[in-house]
């Protein structure tokens, strides 16, 4: 499983025109699971997740993660972060799960954010979503559960 969190002042994801979820201040994480993946890796992101130390404590320091913080949590479903670009100019998404393989795996990654006293928002799983998002920082932090990178 791959992640893409980022520190955000607020975010939001629309599908159509219609809102679907919206955080203030926490971590946007684009999230795609790839073949093979199961609860080991739900469980190696989410505590990523759960423990980063990147929000500023008061000596301006990152030190605190999001529910120190008052932060909460907005999880988008992006298969493309399965992509492999190393060959020619299109990329190939033979590792990414199919969806009916990814939906209970990215359910569970949201199942387990909830267990802790957070709010946990989601996107639209398989849906062409706009997500809005004002970087903070800017804080981007790449995840590999299999831990490639």
């Amino acid at each position: 499983m791959r992640a893409v969190v980022q520190l955000v002042s607020s975010a939001r994801v629309r599908v159509d025109e219609r809102l679907v979820s919206e955080i203030g201040r926490g971590l946007l994480v684009f999230a795609g699971v790839e073949q093979g993946d199961g609860p080991e890796d739900v469980r190696y992101i989410a505590s990523k997740v759960r423990d980063l130390r990147i929000f500023e404590d008061a000596e301006g320091k990152m030190n605190l993660p999001v529910a120190d913080a008052g932060g909460a949590v907005l999880v988008v479903s992006q298969f493309t972060l399965c992509g492999d670009c190393r060959k020619g100019r299109r990329p190939s998404f033979d590792l990414a799960a199919s969806p009916a393989v990814a939906r209970p795996i990215y359910d569970d990654l949201v199942s387990e954010l909830r267990m802790l006293p957070l709010q946990v928002e989601t996107g639209e799983f398989q849906a062409h979503m706009r997500v809005e998002l004002v970087n903070d920082g800017p804080v981007t932090i790449l995840l590999d559960s299999r831990r490639r990178w």
